[in-house]
């Protein structure tokens, strides 16, 4: 388990996405905003290592931001071969839900 404990994964929030033209973006400067094609009603994906495990809502309590997970990714089959791909589609299963107490 020590090496799991160690483990670096590089996680990222998707809010939204834009498609524009590189001459637009190029042209950006400090305070310019994009679009996003999405609402605030919009679910948020989570992003491990570029590889989407769960989706949730965007939570606002004091200073703080946070995303309340909905749902987890799970791998359907998982090839333990050496040297072989992951198999397998994703599913999307409901997050356990967290009493008051963890949820703080």
């Amino acid at each position: 388990m020590t090496v799991i404990d160690t483990l670096n994964v590089d996680l990222s929030i998707v809010l939204g996405k834009s498609r524009m033209p590189l001459r637009s973006f190029l042209g950006m400067g400090r305070g310019d905003t994009v679009k996003l094609e999405a609402s605030d009603a919009d679910l948020v994906e989570v992003l491990a290592n570029g590889h989407p495990i769960a989706r949730g809502h965007v939570a606002v309590r004091g200073q703080s931001i946070s995303v309340e997970i909905t749902q987890i990714f799970r791998k359907a089959e998982v090839t333990r071969t050496l040297g072989e791909t992951i198999g397998g589609s994703l599913k999307a299963v409901a997050a356990p839900e967290l009493s008051e107490a963890e949820a703080a």
